[in-house]
């Protein structure tokens, strides 16, 4: 697996790394067990906080340094990358906030303390983190376990290893000791050596429903906790009351951001047929004015795609669903040139029969659907194999949370496309995995519950 920085606007490339040898890996495993067992676990939460809050700090001091090597190694707009690195340090501000009192001990007795629940951190934990956000996923993985005590490991894609190495020099920077946060460039072979090693305690994921079958398996095999949060193919319902101009706007938000690279971008566009001509006509315009350029000018809208081969799939797919029935309202095809860009693409008739009707469509491609009512349009939406997110446009807000409760996804958002923010749980069900992180529930995954009661 070549670690390798290609910039997907010109196709240069900025920077190769090598992976961790053998000797190199188990190095970084003893290390990181050694801090576990005689450091990090036994500091207080005040005592992590320190750092943790040195590295959210140091995160903003070097925000345009960091924010720049986004855009020049997976294609983000500058503007897009500058963001996820403040939400990346408030993550890490979050925790180390908050930890101690998601983590208080929990009095079962009605009187006096004799029978209590406490949690205590596991260990070493492995993180295997994709490219699309290669701050924000670090942080919502390290941030929550870093304050629960446990001490993290973290494969990172193949495409962001300087992203990779700026994260973890900003938490070496920030005064974690050795091994309490360690940044890996290994291989498929080895990610399986480390989830089958005794040392590892848990494993979290974030990718594609393949990976995460493959080390669901493994973990469980090991019996050790797992964590994944898959793929996506968020539902956009639109009801008649809607007003369409904030639909509208916040669907091509939902759709475009991260030039439609989001496990939680809004995907499938489905509208009460009543106002289904005046959704997509303002929809295709507004698609219409999105333009290619370099991600580092503050003047593009249209960012290209994370690789050359994340293009070519992307094409493809859309062939395939033209091949099985579909129509190509808007796009359809890349742009030509050295960059990985993509037309911003609106699909209608894609029936149930296609292909790709249940598949997720990773870049700005949207699938627009007409149904005759709201049992319907939630209906369509459940269709899915996926279950992570999705969002309801409506001015009844009661009727949208009715909705919502209908909804088989782990998020639904009313009035907007999907947003992340430390505060609110994140994650699905189905194939989009099993889990959350953020809130408080992303600091509960890898601790022990323990009871312990005076009799």
């Amino acid at each position: 697996m070549a670690y390798q920085s290609i910039n997907p606007f010109n196709g240069k490339t900025l920077a190769s790394f090598d992976e961790h040898g053998r000797d190199e890996l188990d190095n970084k495993l003893q290390a990181a067990q050694r801090c576990f067992d005689h450091d990090w676990r036994q500091r207080s939460y005040a005592e992590r906080a320190i750092v943790v809050k040195r590295a959210a700090a140091l995160m903003r001091e070097r925000a345009d340094e960091l924010a720049k090597l986004i855009t020049l190694e997976m294609g983000k707009l500058i503007a897009q990358a500058a963001g996820e690195v403040a939400l990346s340090a408030a993550i890490l501000d979050y925790y180390a906030d908050n930890a101690e009192q998601f983590l208080a001990p929990e009095q079962l007795d009605a009187t006096g303390n004799r029978t209590m629940v406490e949690s205590s951190p596991l260990g070493v934990l492995l993180g295997i983190e994709p490219w699309n956000y290669p701050y924000y996923q670090i942080a919502r993985f390290a941030a929550p376990n870093l304050m629960a005590g446990n001490v993290v490991m973290v494969k990172h894609a193949s495409n962001v290893p300087q992203c990779a190495l700026a994260f973890e020099k900003c938490m070496l920077d920030a005064g974690a000791p050795a091994g309490a946060y360690s940044n890996l460039f290994i291989s498929k072979d080895q990610i399986s050596q480390l989830i089958d090693d005794p040392r590892i305690r848990g494993v979290a994921l974030t990718g594609s429903e393949g990976a995460g079958a493959v080390v669901a398996a493994q973990a469980g095999k090991n019996l050790k906790k797992s964590t994944l949060e898959l793929g996506g193919s968020d539902a956009f319902i639109v009801l008649e009351d809607a007003d369409l101009d904030k639909a509208v706007k916040c669907a091509v938000a939902g759709r475009m951001g991260n030039s439609g690279q989001a496990c939680t971008a809004s995907k499938r566009f489905i509208v009460l047929e009543s106002v289904a001509d005046r959704f997509l006509e303002k929809f295709q315009q507004a698609m219409g004015k999105f333009s290619p350029g370099d991600p580092l000018d503050e003047k593009t809208t249209l960012a290209p795609l994370s690789t050359r081969q994340a293009l070519d799939d992307l094409v493809d797919q859309v062939d395939r669903a033209v091949a099985g029935g579909a129509s190509v309202l808007m796009g359809g095809s890349r742009i030509p040139g050295d960059g990985a860009f993509m037309q911003p693409t609106i699909l209608t008739d894609v029936a149930a029969d296609n292909p790709t009707f249940r598949e997720e469509f990773f870049g700005p491609v949207a699938m627009f659907f007409r149904v005759p009512d709201e049992d319907a349009a939630v209906a369509l939406a459940n269709d899915s194999p996926f279950g992570l997110g999705g969002s309801i446009m409506t001015q009844d807000i009661e009727r949208g949370r009715r909705l919502a409760r209908r909804i088989d996804t782990g998020m639904v958002f009313i009035n907007s496309a999907a947003v992340s923010k430390p505060e609110l749980p994140f994650g699905g069900v189905k194939n989009s995995g099993y889990g959350r992180e953020l809130s408080s529930a992303g600091i509960d995954e890898f601790v022990n519950k323990k009871l312990i009661r005076v009799a």
